[in-house]
């Protein structure tokens, strides 16, 4: 009987050998004094310092069915930034510092040149938010992933001194509402998108050119989850609670910033659609209710703030503005719109 190898399985160690090989300088250059024993342990290993009361607070999430674009493009620079920018993104809106960041990449057959381009876009990401890339998992997964499938999920940690985390229950009624743009869907509302433009089973729609994109809508659908670690630091004591505008929109993250009985009143005017929502809108038939409740709508982000600072953070905040305000609310609908 002739010897049955792991590769005749479908998992090929040279392959993984040559991963760690390509991604080891990418990660060590995210990591600073803090980070200690390096890549290759069992664990990853990180010195907290500098607080004096800290609190720890993390955030796991993935980049969802925006693969499915990806992989239908063979377009895989910005998936990285994705995913960190969606986890450090729930971090920092607590008031928190990321601290570290690891990986998970699930594949059906290893190819090193494509994991390498995923982990950049990571350390680049995790290099922007201040963050150290510290460890990770690629598995390789013959029969849960066909062709080039693969999946990709992240975890952060961050700190916070206790007195700097962002307390909802302080919120009052008659605070303000100010948005922070994104550039796009970011990491939701990809399923809806595939669904509604039927683009698994034609997927030429990616390929379209449309002007005011200045490129094609698989361009902009691959546009990358912004980080708001910079945004977040530079309100740091002027807020008093603050959403990360993903899965669920606005009409379901919002209230996540507010003490029972306050609702968010948002003016739609004061804020410009990015061009890629208005496509979407032009060509199917999805609801204008629906869009708020899947999509971010043109805000990565809300914050809420006592009156007296809102000048002052739309001037500390490229693009931030007010565009609506806090209400008493009564039954179940806490966000109009």
């Amino acid at each position: 009987m002739a010897e049955h190898t792991y590769k005749d399985a479908g998992v090929d160690r040279d392959s993984a050998a040559e991963v760690r090989r390509r991604i080891a300088p990418l990660a060590a250059a995210t990591h600073g004094p803090q980070v200690l024993g390096g890549i290759g342990g069992f664990g990853a290993m990180y010195r907290l310092s500098g607080y004096k009361d800290p609190v720890l607070v993390s955030s796991t999430d993935g980049v969802g069915t925006k693969l499915k674009i990806a992989i239908t493009l063979g377009s895989y620079n910005t998936l990285g930034d994705d995913l960190v920018n969606a986890c450090v993104n729930d971090v920092v809106v607590c008031g928190a510092d990321p601290l570290f960041f690891l990986d998970y990449i699930a594949v059906g057959a290893l190819r090193p040149d494509v994991v390498e381009i995923l982990v950049a876009g990571m350390a680049r990401a995790c290099e922007v938010a201040g963050c150290a890339l510290i460890g990770g998992e690629t598995a390789e997964m013959p029969g849960m992933y066909e062709g080039g499938d693969f999946d990709l999920a992240g975890f952060a940690v961050g700190a916070a001194e206790r007195s700097d985390i962002t307390n909802p229950s302080s919120v009052a009624e008659g605070d303000l509402l100010i948005g922070i743009p994104s550039n796009g869907l970011h990491t939701n509302g990809y399923s809806l998108v595939r669904d509604a433009l039927d683009i698994d089973d034609d997927p030429t729609p990616l390929a379209e050119h449309h002007s005011e994109l200045d490129g094609t809508l698989g361009e902009a659908l691959l546009e990358p989850h912004l980080s708001y670690v910079g945004a977040m630091k530079a309100v740091r004591g002027r807020i008093k609670a603050a959403a990360h505008i993903t899965g669920g929109g606005l009409i379901e993250n919002v209230p996540r910033a507010l003490p029972d009985g306050l609702g968010a009143s948002f003016d739609t005017t004061t804020w410009c659609l990015p061009p890629v929502f208005s496509i979407l809108l032009e060509r199917t038939s999805i609801s204008r209710e629906e869009t708020y409740r899947v999509f971010n709508m043109g805000l990565g982000l809300v914050l809420v703030c006592d009156r007296k600072h809102a000048t002052e953070i739309e001037a500390l905040v490229q693009g931030a503005r007010v565009v609506g305000e806090v209400y008493q609310a009564t039954g179940e609908q806490r966000v109009t719109l």
